[in-house]
């Protein structure tokens, strides 16, 4: 059997695809190697080592969540916030994909991230400037000097119920840190950290974008107003992303 077919018989939607960019990767044993690999279920980016994201190829290792590009939704909701000057936080960050992506696409915008993992941060150090990735749970990661100064606040926290982790593809069950899935309950336990505290954290007038569900959006909202924000959601039907933004009044 071919590559494609063998990739095919596993149940990978995108084979062509997938077989093209392990060649690319890989020849002979080695590249038999990685077929290996992702007939066994591995997540065709941590076999590559990048995972495609806005027109960026962002690292990735075994253990760190994968980019998604629903999470573009997050950076094209900053964009409008992200002038020159504007100091831009990605919290949650895993790889950095979200801010590695602002960076490129709002010129002059000063991006940090922060992230509690030390694989991910190790990772997202070789995407952004290694000063300006910062480890640490949440705000406790961040250097004080930017409490009350952000303008553009952005975090794909984990919201997926914990119960529902079992439902999910094998791919992030199984390859991914529960870290990066788990929200708790009822799916809000990081969120909730994320939203109560933005408020010490944001600029008059800054902005704080979290990556949600439609299901839960309304609730991500009801947390952005109770903490203060103006608040609404929005969804991008064509990355199938949703997001709840809310703006800290001037």
């Amino acid at each position: 059997m071919s590559v494609v077919e063998r990739l095919r018989a596993a149940g990978c939607v995108f084979a062509e695809d997938e077989a093209a960019l392990l060649a690319e990767a890989a020849s002979g044993d080695e590249l038999e190697r990685l077929v290996q690999r992702r007939i066994a279920g591995e997540p065709l980016e941590v076999i590559l080592g990048w995972a495609a994201f806005r027109g960026l190829r962002i690292a990735v290792a075994p253990g760190v969540f994968v980019p998604r590009a629903r999470s573009g939704v997050l950076v094209d909701q900053a964009l409008p916030f992200a002038g020159p000057g504007v100091i831009a936080v990605e919290l949650c960050a895993g790889a950095a994909a979200v801010a590695a992506a602002l960076a490129a696409e709002a010129p002059g915008v000063e991006v940090h991230a922060a992230e509690l993992d030390p694989a991910a941060v190790r990772v997202a150090r070789t995407t952004l400037d290694p000063a300006r990735v910062h480890e640490g749970d949440l705000y406790a990661a961040l250097p004080p000097a930017l409490r009350g100064r952000i303008g553009v606040l952005l975090a794909n926290a984990p919201y997926v119920p914990t119960a529902e982790i079992a439902l999910m593809p094998s791919e992030a069950r199984d390859h991914e840190p529960a870290i990066a899935l788990d929200g708790g309950a009822d799916g809000f336990d990081v969120q909730r950290r994320v939203i109560a505290a933005a408020p010490e954290w944001l600029a008059p007038g800054g902005v704080l974008l979290v990556e949600t569900s439609v299901r839960q959006a309304p609730a991500t909202v009801a947390l952005m107003t109770a903490a203060g924000l103006e608040a609404r959601s929005v969804h991008d039907d064509e990355l199938d992303g949703t997001a709840a933004i809310g703006v800290l009044p001037a």
